[in-house]
């Protein structure tokens, strides 16, 4: 019975998060970033690859990297929307959400 206790608190502790989540939206949207040319890149393709066939069964891990590469793949399209070249490098208003996302994977 503890455990369900404690998904309870879990649960409220995400509602909380969220709610803070929905302020620092309001206050950032996007934030401007540069990255290298061959990284912007590399998300494009990943924006641009078909992705055939079902899914099988995944494990957490295997989830976790799918989810990963959608996010790069919304980093992609965005950049090739509204990214603009300055030299070597790619600059992008990403929304503060795959900002974060990112961030998040190199951690």
């Amino acid at each position: 019975m503890v455990d369900q206790e404690q998904y309870v608190q879990y649960r409220d502790d995400s509602k909380v998060l969220a709610a803070i989540g929905a302020h620092v939206d309001a206050q950032v949207g996007r934030v401007t970033v540069r990255l290298p040319r061959t990284v912007a890149e590399a998300a494009m393709d990943a924006w641009e690859r078909d992705e055939l066939g079902g899914r099988a069964p995944e494990t957490h891990e295997e989830y976790m990297q799918r989810d990963r590469a959608a996010e790069l793949a919304f980093i992609g399209l965005a950049i090739s929307e509204r990214g603009r070249r300055e030299g070597e490098e790619v600059v992008i208003d990403l929304d503060v959400a795959s900002a974060g996302a990112a961030l998040r994977a190199s951690q």
